[in-house]
């Protein structure tokens, strides 16, 4: 198989494509290098500057490098900008995959693993999210992934599409510094942002319904979020045509806000500082953990890192890019 990674610059498509080489697939890496750096992707991974809404420059990239598989990691992600700009992320998000899955059909490529979202559930009241509770996105970020899916979906039943969906949950750490999430949207850097600012960390809200009164979530390794499109690709390789697999990519475990909080002062040696607590963001849920089965049983695959190792390595990438 030869892998064309759309986004394989960024900070989760760099794991994925590093993740696939070492595991014997051939790349090449399609990406507008909006938010990505050429300097992420390995040594001999061909890289093609360009973006997917750009029909000819997708069928050259399919064309001149045998492509036979699709992973399509790049798009908008930032959810309060969705909200800001929604006709800018239905472009990118939407109409990019429509025009992916149609040079991928005229190409006769029909093996795609896709970058869905936890963003498709919106504020779920349950334990455990699985794949089967009910999607209600409450952003245009995640309305794009659901829609994204629809589209995969509706291609595997119409042009027998082998398609793999995955829905990441909270995306933490590094598999090396230079690796490392250079943007600072997430709870990990955002500690980090105000630590190095010499400011208390902010925890958005203390009273909801959960043990601690903070908000529980579940983080996901970015090197597990690899080692899992990995695990789908090598599953689509000799799936039957149709096939379309929906999986959650988290650990079943949740952790709150302030126990995050408490373990990123103790890794950054500031455990001086107290943290803040603010008013609620609009919007937060007060839990969403993933059920971590469907994916075991389809893909023989689990998470293996802990957090710890999520925070430490993101701490070492923060380090490595602001010295």
């Amino acid at each position: 198989m030869s892998w064309l990674v759309t986004g394989g610059a960024g900070y989760i498509g760099a794991h994925v494509v590093r993740a696939l080489t070492e595991g014997g697939q051939r790349v090449v890496v399609y990406d507008d290098l909006s938010t990505g750096s050429r300097d992420r992707l390995p040594d001999g991974v061909p890289l093609v500057v360009g973006s997917v809404l750009d029909r000819p420059a997708l069928d050259a990239a399919l064309r001149e490098h045998g492509v036979t598989g699709v992973v399509h990691i790049a798009g908008k992600k930032q959810v309060a900008e969705s909200v800001e700009k929604p006709l800018f992320y239905y472009r990118e998000n939407v109409t990019g995959l429509q025009t992916l899955l149609d040079a991928m059909r005229d190409a006769d490529i029909d093996r795609l693993v896709f970058s869905s979202s936890a963003a498709v559930y919106g504020m779920p009241d349950v334990t455990l999210v699985t794949e089967d509770t009910p999607c209600a996105p409450m952003s245009p970020y995640g309305e794009t992934k659901l829609i994204g899916e629809w589209l995969i979906n509706g291609a595997s039943r119409a042009y027998a599409l082998r398609a793999a969906s995955l829905r990441y949950f909270n995306v933490a750490g590094a598999a090396s510094a230079e690796l490392a999430d250079s943007g600072v949207f997430n709870l990990i850097p955002m500690v980090f942002e105000r630590l190095e600012a010499d400011q208390a960390p902010l925890i958005f809200g203390d009273d909801y319904a959960t043990p601690d009164g903070t908000c529980v979530r579940d983080y996901i390794h970015v090197q597990d979020i690899a080692s899992a499109h990995l695990a789908a690709a090598l599953r689509l390789t000799d799936a039957e045509p149709g096939t379309a697999l929906t999986l959650n990519i988290g650990r079943g475990e949740g952790s709150s806000v302030q126990e995050m909080v408490e373990r990123i002062l103790k890794v950054t040696g500031r455990e001086d500082i107290a943290p803040e607590v603010t008013a609620r963001r609009p919007g937060d849920p007060a839990r969403v953990v993933a059920a971590a089965d469907r994916i075991r049983a389809e893909l023989g695959w689990s998470a293996r890192h802990g957090v710890d190792e999520m925070i430490e390595s993101a701490w070492a990438g923060w380090r490595h890019r602001h010295p």
